[in-house]
């Protein structure tokens, strides 16, 4: 099958882990390409779609929300998966005790949820690079609270990922026949 992997990334942990998910559905014998969603990317021209984004205060990144309300009609005529990429740190629980992943993930998930009937939905835990942070976010984490919430590493479970995907191309290979 023909496989489109379409991301938006703002320093580029997301985009490191579509390139992985990409990689493990092509071993699996399918074609793949691994765009960012800024590209000129028709996701109609393929049999199936992964789709993900960072999340940042609770929101998927503009760009990957416009993509998904854009190709709405050929999203949802054919086997799509989504992933959003946010937590930070090595805790799994909020204070509450409630799973990191499910509180993180994006406001826009039930629109999306409903609107494109996706197989799944992934929460991956993120990376945080201080060097590739933008302006206002690099002044913010000079604040000991900012610091808390932008925790710097690499917190991203890439046997979690690798499992995800390779459960995709499995569920790919199964629908060809």
């Amino acid at each position: 099958m023909d496989v489109l992997v379409v991301f938006a990334s703002r320093a580029g942990a997301t985009a490191e882990i579509a390139e992985r998910i990409g990689e493990r559905v092509a071993r699996a014998g399918h074609h793949v390409v691994v765009r960012p969603v800024t590209e000129s990317v028709d996701p109609a021209r393929h049999d199936a779609v992964v789709l993900g984004s960072a999340v940042y205060l609770g929101h998927w990144l503009k760009e990957a929300t416009g993509f998904a309300r854009r190709n709405r009609p050929a999203l949802s005529g054919r086997p799509l998966w989504l992933f959003s990429s946010g937590p930070l740190g090595t805790e799994q629980l909020d204070d509450e005790g409630r799973d990191l992943r499910e509180v993180s993930a994006p406001e826009e998930l039930p629109e999306l949820l409903e609107t494109l009937s996706p197989r799944d939905h992934r929460v991956f835990f993120g990376a945080l690079d201080p060097r590739r942070l933008s302006l206002p976010h690099r002044a913010l984490r000079k604040l000991p609270a900012g610091r808390r919430i932008l925790p710097e590493g690499d917190f991203r479970d890439w046997r979690e990922v690798d499992s995800w995907a390779t459960g995709i191309a499995t569920q790919l290979t199964g629908s060809e026949t």
